[in-house]
């Protein structure tokens, strides 16, 4: 069980990685889209914590239903808001910037907020 949940959390933060770096190779760029880095990385985020969380759950870990909750709140916006984006040929700065504060808002609720295993 401890491997599987290794897996996913490995998944996880790959999610995540492919979600900000889709985001920041677009820093320089005046038009910005919904690129695929952003499309697989926020499904894979997003799928892989749920899956972690039902790992969690079924094990002997505690599980902090307040920070997993924030967590899915966030990452089903930015999950809607990517898949809403993905055919448009351009987003608004709003938008991206939106997309850029809330995922590594996401990474900082899952860093900073103090718990046992999430």
């Amino acid at each position: 069980m401890d491997t599987l949940r290794l897996v996913l959390l490995f998944l996880h933060l790959l999610g995540f990685a492919a979600l900000i770096g889709g985001l920041l190779v677009q820093m320089g760029t005046a038009d910005k889209v919904v690129n695929a880095a952003m499309r697989d990385g926020a499904g894979t985020a997003f799928l892989a914590g749920l899956f972690l969380v039902g790992v969690l759950e079924a094990g002997d870990g505690d599980v902090n239903h307040a920070k997993i909750g924030v967590k899915l709140l966030i990452g089903l916006v930015v999950l809607g808001l990517v898949m809403a984006n993905l055919r448009k040929e351009k987003v608004a700065d709003g938008l991206y910037y939106a997309l850029l504060a809330l995922s590594v808002a996401n990474v900082a609720v899952a860093v900073f907020w103090s718990s046992a295993h999430v």
